[in-house]
């Protein structure tokens, strides 16, 4: 029997974003991904959250040790979102405040990313999901040692239960429909900065109205 969660999907008002452990030291460990590419691709999603008014919050483990601080891009995109400084927790999960912040969004979908995938993911997305949470793992906005211990993390996600998505899916899924109207700002900004073959084809599309309206005008 299928399970109705991967028939559902994600709209701007039933889910919440978590982004778990972004941090300037851990970040730079990540080698199953080009650094720059990982880089774009967590601001990609954070700023998704952004355009939407997901409820959002951020965590960071030890960043006074060598994980580091937390992107600076997060806290100023999120500058009123809860941020949870784990003194120790590997699992976010277990921070009673972060799960108390979780809570507190009112949402059941939970859109998580996190460095590493294998342990500062996998571990709160099965807490979250032991506690009835729906989760949609973003693989592209975290980040492993290696392609095997990605592939491998991804696999063990969908084996617990996670929807495992990349940050298009996320965007797609939350725009829903182009003619919406902040389609017409902000996201396509996005889709632009963050994707540049779409880049692109908006400077395509836009070359191709002004040959035709000028074509019109003659």
């Amino acid at each position: 029997m299928t399970d109705s969660r991967y028939l559902e999907f994600l709209t701007p008002d039933n889910c919440a974003l978590l982004l778990i452990d972004h941090q300037t030291g851990t970040m730079l460990g990540v080698q199953d991904i080009r650094l720059d590419q990982f880089r774009s691709n967590v601001l990609a999603l954070a700023n998704i959250g952004k355009v939407h008014n997901l409820p959002t919050v951020l965590t960071a483990s030890y960043a006074e040790g060598p994980n580091g601080p937390l992107l600076p891009e997060l806290f100023e995109l999120f500058p009123d979102a809860p941020y949870i400084a784990r003194p120790g927790w590997i699992n976010a999960w277990e921070d009673p405040e972060f799960k108390a912040a979780v809570e507190n969004t009112g949402r059941k979908k939970l859109i998580m990313a996190g460095v590493t995938t294998d342990v500062c993911l996998y571990f709160p997305v099965v807490s979250a999901l032991a506690a009835g949470y729906d989760v949609y793992a973003v693989y592209d906005a975290s980040g492993c040692w290696d392609m095997m211990s990605e592939l491998t993390s991804c696999m063990r996600l969908a084996q617990a239960g996670a929807i495992v998505v990349n940050w298009a899916v996320i965007a797609a899924m939350l725009q829903w429909d182009w003619r919406r109207p902040v389609a017409e700002g902000t996201l396509k900004n996005v889709f632009g900065g963050h994707l540049p073959f779409y880049e692109w084809l908006a400077s395509n599309q836009n070359f191709t109205k002004t040959q035709v309206a000028g074509t019109d005008e003659q």
